[in-house]
């Protein structure tokens, strides 16, 4: 029994040390000189007051799940919730989408939620996430498609080609879709058996009867996002006249570094840094604004994550 406490307190420890050291320690000498300068010019009310708005979206995300999970028949503690959602965000920033089944696992664990309807919940929100970053997107190629379309040219990728590739992309989402739904072939209905509890968690959305809440918090979350990215903006003198637009497209392009990338190490202040200089920013403020923001947000991520993985274990305590 000691044993167990004693691994039980450790163990996040030496994992939340080893993430911390492959995150900063794979930094090349510029980097860290940028991030050192970064913070000891910025104004740490935005910094704190950025993070106290991320918090907000680490919440509603936690407290969205409850409302897929109550449709399920699981009436589950929120703290759990909550806790299980900053360790998803901390693993997250080993290996890309790993988190959600580090969520699912421990929401088994703590709360015996099948695995396969709590994953499935997850992949819902993902696909609601998706959609809804994709209106983002929509968005911000309206409102500057001038800059971007010259932006294309100048790296040689045509718009039109890329208009083609997303547009073939969905009709085979669409196609699948269809498919999976009216398809009765043998390795079809296999399938469907097979992955029963996975799907009646992605169909928990669509037949809830709390949806409008559940978007309601879908939209809380993005526009969380979105508001933390813009109020860092004024942490910096460079940076604080960004109009509203511009930090749209640098919140777009940094959220797709982060998605493809191990929580956008090295990604994220480059992609800014990138968006940045169409709009007339030197490409060391973008970077150096990039590195804070990734920075302060990457250390609220490893200490929410490391504090809820602690304490999983002893509000669970029976």
């Amino acid at each position: 029994m000691l044993l167990r406490k004693f691994l039980s307190l450790i163990v996040p420890l030496i994992i939340g040390i080893g993430i911390i050291y492959y995150q900063f320690t794979t930094l090349t000498p510029t980097e860290l000189k940028n991030i050192k300068l970064s913070f000891l010019k910025a104004d740490y009310f935005y910094i704190y007051l950025s993070l106290l708005v991320s918090l907000v979206g680490y919440w509603s995300r936690a407290y969205r799940w409850k409302f897929a999970l109550q449709h399920l028949g699981y009436q589950t503690k929120f703290h759990n919730d909550f806790m299980t959602v900053c360790v998803s965000y901390l693993v997250n920033l080993t290996l890309p989408r790993s988190g959600e089944i580090t969520r699912a696992a421990l929401l088994k664990k703590y709360e015996k939620v099948p695995f396969d309807k709590a994953f499935g919940t997850v992949v819902a929100e993902r696909m609601v996430d998706v959609l809804i970053f994709l209106l983002f997107i929509t968005l911000g190629l309206v409102s500057q498609f001038d800059t971007m379309y010259a932006f294309l040219l100048e790296k040689n990728l045509k718009f039109e080609t890329l208009l083609w590739v997303s547009l073939s992309g969905l009709m085979l989402f669409v196609l699948f879709i269809f498919v999976w739904i009216y398809a009765e072939w043998k390795i079809i209905i296999t399938l469907k058996q097979k992955l029963s509890g996975l799907l009646e968690g992605m169909l928990s959305i669509v037949k809830m009867k709390d949806k409008w809440y559940y978007l309601f918090h879908s939209f809380l979350i993005w526009f969380s996002y979105l508001i933390m990215f813009y109020i860092t903006i004024f942490a910096l003198p460079e940076t604080a006249h960004i109009s509203f637009d511009v930090v749209l497209m640098g919140f777009i392009f940094g959220t797709l570094a982060v998605g493809f990338t191990n929580g956008g190490l090295g990604a994220y202040p480059l992609a800014i840094a990138m968006i940045f200089s169409l709009y007339g920013i030197s490409n060391e403020i973008g970077v150096a604004f990039g590195w804070l923001i990734w920075t302060s947000q990457t250390l609220l991520t490893i200490f929410l994550g490391l504090l809820s993985y602690l304490l999983l274990p002893v509000v669970n305590k029976k």
